[in-house]
């Protein structure tokens, strides 16, 4: 016998075989594909995760920096602070009681 005849016999024995159960040969691949759906499932899983990771961090340093922000707002805002400003930079002062002028709309 050549080993291209022995070749032919094997593949037509496994095709017969494998037409003889069909059923075996469906269950098999459905194995494979359920198989191949928890493998890309567990990795779409941890791409979520990851994802879902970073997004916490930025997550918490906007918060940090939101709370830097706030800070700064209340000290920029202080009235001793503008007060001092307004005195220094423009000149003001607080007008005296001589000083008011009230006006009266009818």
């Amino acid at each position: 016998m050549t080993t291209a005849n022995t070749n032919f016999n094997l593949l037509s024995f496994i095709f017969a075989d494998l037409a003889r159960h069909p059923v075996r040969v469906l269950l098999f691949l459905a194995v494979l594909l359920s198989a191949g759906a928890v493998i890309l499932s567990a990795h779409h899983n941890r791409q979520m995760a990851i994802a879902l990771e970073k997004l916490m961090q930025q997550q918490d340093q906007l918060d940090v920096e939101w709370r830097h922000l706030v800070l700064e707002q209340s000290a920029l805002t202080e009235h001793n602070r503008i007060e001092t400003l307004v005195e220094k930079k423009l000149n003001m002062h607080r007008p005296q009681p001589g000083e008011e002028v009230v006006v009266r709309i009818k």
